[in-house]
């Protein structure tokens, strides 16, 4: 390179430089005319992309339906809700004439009893509560201690039971099926929480609707919480229901008994009464409830309640202005009736507790409307040690009572 002279360096540059533009003007030439595309072709095939139909993805694992979740929960459950039916012996009455003139023209009608003979008296509602054969119903539909039981499943088949244990106080009733369970045992619905429930909340009830027509299936909603009602019909007289639940879900004759359940299959109540002259009001006992009488059944054979051993009043903003008191909840200790406060040799009274005191928790719990101090003890165990908050002349101080077994 150094040889050559400024005219032939120059010559060659251009040499090399029409050489490169010539492989470059080939290659572009024949890449052109091999994809090149005219504007309206360009356009086109913009609009066929854009245009073209997107497939929709599928869902797999779809949430059901509340309609499938019913249908599903009632197939999954209605092999665990049986009628209940108690029968008895029944005299047989027949009527007969006697002629006290001797001609046939003044008969006077008699009537006698000739024997007797096995009737069904009434039937309710019940469902399975373990594989053993624990049942639930209601107190009232097994209240006759003459009566001989059975539940009828919803196959047909029929199966005696006996009656363990007749809650004393809330209407419930647990019985047992007589004889070791067949296979792997009866199907059962598992008990749920009837502490976190809430208003509108869509509900199942499941009963032998009129003692008829069983396993007969409402829908409804939860319509409010924590009534009070007196329920009538009983033969022991009308009977003080608190803390129940609140449902339009139909509740008929014969419903009695039979569970109130979520829409996971589980039982949050038992369906107890129904609001005469009303459409759509029934009544069920938190399953909670229900949970406690289960429990003391298989570790005491009976139901039991805990006592404290006192007479009170529950606060609200009317009895706090009437009595001039320092806060607007609570129970206040009261003499009534001419019965002491504080029963004499009760837990309360071995507590300390005195006339005036105002219980403001009981273990753990404020005591208010919601939570009354007699259901905050029906949930305890007899034997149980609670702490109680209590407000004694603007002084909170805490006692603690070990509760006992309430002789009713």
């Amino acid at each position: 390179m150094d040889n050559l002279t400024k005219t032939q360096l120059i010559l060659l540059v251009l040499l090399v430089s029409f050489v490169t533009s010539l492989v470059t003007g080939i290659v572009s030439v024949s890449l052109v005319s091999q994809n090149a595309l005219s504007p309206i072709q360009t356009i086109s095939r913009v609009i066929e992309r854009v245009s073209e139909p997107q497939q929709t993805p599928v869902i797999q694992n779809a949430l059901p339906s509340e309609e499938e979740l019913i249908v599903r929960l009632v197939k999954n459950v209605s092999p665990a809700v049986v009628s209940v039916v108690a029968a008895r012996d029944i005299p047989v009455i027949e009527q007969y004439f006697i002629n006290l003139f001797g001609d046939n023209e003044f008969l006077i009608p008699q009537y006698r009893q000739k024997g007797t003979e096995r009737r069904q008296i009434s039937s309710g509602t019940g469902f399975f509560v373990s594989a053993d054969g624990l049942i639930v119903t209601n107190r009232h539909v097994v209240e006759d201690a003459a009566a001989d039981y059975s539940v009828v499943t919803n196959d047909g088949k029929k199966i005696a039971v006996k009656v363990l244990a007749r809650d004393p106080v809330r209407d419930i009733a647990v019985l047992k099926v007589e004889g070791p369970p067949a296979g792997g045992g009866h199907a059962f619905i598992p008990l749920g929480n009837s502490d976190g429930l809430n208003v509108g909340q869509t509900v199942v009830a499941i009963g032998n609707a009129l003692g008829e027509f069983q396993n007969t299936v409402s829908v409804g909603v939860i319509s409010g919480l924590r009534r009070t009602v007196v329920a009538s019909g009983l033969s022991s007289g009308p009977e003080i229901l608190s803390q129940v639940i609140q449902t339009d879900a139909a509740i008929n004759p014969g419903n009695s008994g039979g569970p109130l359940l979520d829409l996971a299959g589980r039982v949050i109540g038992i369906n107890v009464a129904m609001a005469q002259g009303a459409e759509n009001i029934g009544f069920s006992l938190p399953v909670n409830m229900v949970r406690k009488a289960v429990e003391d059944v298989k570790a005491e054979g009976k139901i039991v309640y805990p006592f404290l051993g006192i007479r009170y009043v529950m606060i609200n903003p009317a009895v706090r202005e009437e009595r001039k008191l320092p806060v607007d909840y609570g129970a206040l200790l009261l003499a009534s009736g001419g019965e002491l406060a504080v029963l004499k040799d009760s837990p309360a009274a071995k507590a300390g507790l005195q006339a005036g005191d105002i219980i403001l928790e009981f273990g753990g719990a404020r005591v208010d409307q919601d939570h009354t101090l007699g259901d905050l003890i029906a949930q305890k165990r007899v034997g149980e040690k609670v702490k109680m908050k209590i407000l004694r002349a603007g002084k909170e101080m805490i006692f603690e009572a070990a509760l006992e077994e309430r002789r009713i």
